[in-house]
This record gives structure tokens, C-alpha cells and sequence, in this order.
């Protein structure tokens, strides 16, 4: 099983703070992202220059000709406006590229947001140092939030610039690489302002079921071959912890939407359906992975922060796959399916089928 997953957000919110102004957020985080994003621009290269030179080591190069093949396949089989996206390598001088601040109320699965220009409310804030992520974060705690800092290895700016693929991302093995960059790019396809949550498990169901697609049907490739078995056996285990994850959501739902109980039983009783959670996923859950062993989250104490974060990427999953299985497998209907809906219906999720089917 593969202990290290890719994580990233969707910093569109840096390219959006750029082209408008500051007057949305402090000008200070608006300018210290803006010169973060800058280098960032200004050391790419692009990625058939660095194939051609010979100093390049033969995994980079192996690694950025699936960049460039998944980027075709989302263009020529997807049906995705790549733009010059991914056409461009940038290589870091440390191994996170930003740091992630998100908080929620600690008796509710309610975030606390921020709002952007383009892209509406956030449930988090990317920063280029640490200093500045533990100091958002200690504020936050002081205001009495749970609160979650992680690291993030990519992000999309939603096509505002030529986004690069960055050598944090190449840390990961082939199919990581590839899910990454259609991930990425569904953002530029569908971006429903204000929907952070569909916005990123549809993200993932692109990155996940498209993954498996590339490696099943690619010149080279094939159904029995290892990257085609390791995409599918990864998506049906984002399947499976989905499941786990909103079951949890929901039974805490229950919890701080009982108006018989007040903050501190709320706060206690919480407690109780975390340490179950895990002692569930120890159990039950955790042995049917195929290829994920989703030590992040079992490494990472449960609050509701913690959890918003992963209920984001992994929401309805299930429900993603059925509606791509009642299309005949067909990735490319099922995107231009849901695109064409989402203006007819307050929520996106609304578009799926229940339940799996």
C-alpha cells in the first residue's frame, strides 16, 4: 500500500486576490501570496526543455511525460479546456509548496470561511511559511476554534495563470502524478463558487475514476497491468473511506443538531463517536484497503477542523461512481452532465444518485 498521498487545495484564491485587488483580505497575506505565486511563475521552465536536457535524472523525465500525457487525455478524452496548463515545470527549493489553515466550530460541522473575489467563501487559507500558518492558527484556537494545519503539494489557480507542475508533486509514484494533474485540471472545467465541498470530491472523483481510465485504456497500458490495477484499486478505497467518512459525519450530525443537549455535552458526547470512529476504522474499515492505508488521517487527532477536511475531498464518492456506472463508464458524459446542471440546482450534490444507485 502506498503511505503517502498527494494533498492540495485549490489556491485559485492567490490569482483571484491578484487580479483584484486586496481590499477582499489583508493586504498583508494578500501580498506576502502574491510574491509566493510570483516565484513560483517566474521558475518555471518548460517541461519539453527539461526532458531534452540530459542533467535530468530518467525518473523526472518519466514523471513529466505522464504530466504531459494525462494532460492530452484530459483535453482529447475529457473533453477539459487544459489551456496552457501543465505545459510548465517548476522545481522547489523545499518539499511542501504552502501550508493550509482551515477551523470549524467545535459544536457544529460548520467551517469557518473566508471570502474571495471569483471564487466566494473558502474553508481555508494557504500560506508560504510556517511562522505565518501557526500564528493563523493559534488565533484561531484562541478564538475557540478546532482548528487543522497541513501541508499542500499542489494547486490549481482555476487557468488565471499557466499553472505548473511542481516538484512537490513528483514525490509521488506514477498514478499520484497523473490523478494529481486531472484533479487539478477539473477545477478549470467545473468550479461552483461557494461549493468548496462538491468542488473537491468531484475533483477527486475525477482525479480517482480518470486515473484508472488513463492506465486502463492508454497505448502501453491495459486492464491487467499494474498502474491500471493500482488506479482502480485506489479508487475503490476512496470509495470505501468515503463511506466511512460521511457515515461519522452524519452521526455527529445527529449529536450537535440535538437541541436537548448543550455545548459541553455536545463537546463530551462528540468525543465518544470519535474514539468509536476509530476503533471502527481500525477494525473494519482500514483492513479492506487495497493499495491506501490513509495514515494521514489515522495519524491525526479528530476534531471537527480535522475531519471538515477530509469530508471535503471525499464526499458521496460512492455516489460519483454510480451515476458514472449508470452512464456506461462514460467519464466524459458524466462531467459534461454534471457541468451543464449545476445552474438548475441550489446543490451541486443534488445531481447524483443517492446512496450508490
Amino acid at each position: 500500500m502506498t503511505k503517502r498521498r498527494v494533498v492540495r487545495a485549490s489556491l485559485g484564491v492567490v490569482a483571484a486576490l491578484l487580479m483584484v485587488g486586496a481590499w477582499a483580505c489583508s493586504p498583508i497575506y494578500v501580498l506576502k501570496a502574491g510574491i509566493a505565486e510570483m516565484k513560483i511563475l517566474r521558475a518555471r521552465q518548460d517541461i519539453p526543455e527539461v526532458l531534452a536536457d540530459p542533467n535530468t535524472d530518467p525518473e523526472t523525465r518519466g514523471k513529466l511525460s505522464f504530466v504531459l500525457e494525462a494532460r492530452r487525455f484530459a483535453a482529447n478524452e475529457l473533453g477539459i479546456d487544459v489551456g496552457d496548463s501543465y505545459t510548465m515545470y517548476t522545481k522547489l527549493d523545499r518539499d511542501t509548496l504552502a501550508l493550509v489553515v482551515s477551523a470549524a466550530h467545535k459544536d457544529r460541522l460548520v467551517p469557518k470561511t473566508w471570502w474571495f473575489p471569483i471564487v466566494g467563501r473558502m474553508p481555508y487559507k494557504g500560506y508560504f511559511s510556517l511562522d505565518g500558518a501557526q500564528n493563523a492558527q493559534a488565533e484561531l484556537e484562541k478564538e475557540g476554534f478546532d482548528t487543522y494545519l497541513r501541508p499542500t503539494a499542489a494547486f490549481s489557480t482555476l487557468g488565471w495563470f499557466n499553472d505548473p507542475i511542481l516538484s512537490t508533486v513528483l514525490r509521488a509514484d506514477d498514478v499520484e502524478v497523473v490523478e494529481t494533474v486531472l484533479h487539478e485540471l477539473s477545477h478549470q472545467y467545473l468550479f461552483v463558487p461557494g461549493q468548496v465541498g462538491f468542488n473537491e470530491s468531484f475533483a477527486t472523483f475525477v482525479g480517482r475514476a480518470g486515473a484508472a481510465q488513463f492506465f486502463c485504456t492508454r497505448d502501453g497500458g491495459g486492464t491487467d497491468t499494474v498502474k491500471c490495477l493500482r488506479a482502480q484499486a485506489r479508487w475503490r478505497d476512496y470509495q470505501r473511506f468515503s463511506v466511512f467518512i460521511d457515515e461519522m459525519m452524519e452521526e455527529l450530525e445527529g449529536i450537535y443538531d440535538d437541541p436537548a443537549l448543550g455545548y459541553e455535552d455536545k463537546i463530551s458526547t462528540r468525543e465518544d463517536v470519535f474514539d468509536r470512529s476509530i476503533a471502527h476504522f481500525d477494525a473494519s474499515v482500514a483492513p479492506t484497503f487495497e493499495s491506501v492505508t490513509f495514515s494521514g488521517f489515522r495519524n491525526t487527532p479528530l476534531n471537527n477542523a480535522t475531519l471538515l477536511a477530509r469530508i471535503r475531498y471525499y464526499h458521496r464518492l460512492p455516489d460519483f461512481a454510480a451515476l458514472l456506472a449508470e452512464r456506461g463508464g462514460n467519464l466524459t458524459l458524466v462531467l459534461s452532465e454534471l457541468r451543464s446542471g449545476v445552474d438548475d440546482v441550489d446543490d451541486p450534490f443534488e445531481l447524483l444518485p443517492r446512496d450508490g444507485g
